[in-house]
């Protein structure tokens, strides 16, 4: 498979392009950015094209792997399954459920496979626990806990717009429900949301099965502070998602091969495009009922 870079930021610099160089089942082809000058410095340093013009490289690729903010994602993964394209995306998997609706819509008249990047699902360890604990009846109530240090650290996100602007939900928020969901069910509704210091949300989520489970969102979290857990508690007892061994290089060169193996077989993988549009929903359910004071 001839895969295709979109982006040239830090998250594509220090994850996208090293797993796309580095996998054995993918021919890392060329990169596009918007900004031409940091497409040529990665193209140059993997030894791949670099393009100033996307149709030119979709011309060029079976899939493309995207490492844009979700606004910008959302239109290009459009453009890239109408020109027939496989999909390796990021979360969230756009902004608003109308943009991800578009996503998921034209892959699917395109028959183009889809995967979006969520880490732990990607992970051994904490992927392995989501299967474990999505076979086992139950559970009563679950506490995710996503707390980042990126707006009180020298993290490289911290000048991140799409990140300002959208704050914890929209960035970790993903992370926490590709968690969830597959073990509590679906959410049917969010039955509160409110602010907490900066950009920190709290929600609680009624999930299909009965559960209910409670979230604490943030990206400014003092560094001291900062890391993420999930707790499961029910009819089996207490159940905690272990830690990743591993960084998000081999958890992106697990996605890359999920993305293979979706194309050669046409079986949707559990995190694609279908999936990631209705955490963007979730998150947009969230959104108003933060933003309209409803608790």
């Amino acid at each position: 498979m001839r895969i295709g870079l979109l982006g040239t930021g830090p998250w594509a610099r220090a994850a996208y392009a090293p797993a796309l160089a580095g996998h054995p089942g993918v021919e890392f082809t060329g990169v596009w950015g918007r900004r031409p000058a940091a497409a040529t410095a990665v193209a140059e340093q993997y030894g791949v094209a670099a393009y100033d013009d996307v149709d030119a490289l979709l011309d060029d690729v079976d899939a493309v792997a995207v490492a844009l903010p979700p606004s910008v994602q959302a239109g290009l993964a459009v453009r890239a399954a109408e020109a027939g394209r496989h999909l390796l995306l990021d979360k969230p998997l756009a902004v608003s459920a109308a943009e991800g609706r578009a996503v998921v819509a034209a892959a699917e008249r395109a028959g183009v496979s889809s995967v979006v990047f969520f880490t732990a699902r990607f992970q051994k360890e904490p992927d392995a626990w989501i299967d474990e604990q999505a076979a086992v009846a139950g559970w009563f109530t679950a506490r995710a806990q996503w707390l980042g240090a990126v707006f009180t650290s020298d993290s490289p996100f911290a000048a991140s717009p799409w990140r300002r602007e959208k704050g914890a939900l929209w960035d970790v928020g993903p992370h926490a429900l590709s968690v969830l969901l597959p073990v509590l069910g679906d959410v049917r509704r969010v039955a509160a949301a409110a602010h907490g210091p900066a950009d920190t949300v709290h929600l609680v989520l009624d999930h299909a099965t009965g559960a209910s489970s409670t979230l604490t969102l943030s990206l400014t979290a003092p560094p001291a502070a900062a890391g993420a857990d999930v707790e499961l508690r029910g009819e089996a007892g207490v159940a905690l998602m272990p830690g990743s061994s591993e960084g998000a290089v081999s958890a992106l060169t697990r996605a890359v091969d999920a993305l293979l193996t979706a194309a050669r077989t046409g079986r949707p993988h559990p995190c694609d495009a279908a999936f990631g549009l209705r955490v963007t929903e979730i998150l947009a359910m969230a959104q108003s009922r933060l933003t309209d004071g409803r608790n």
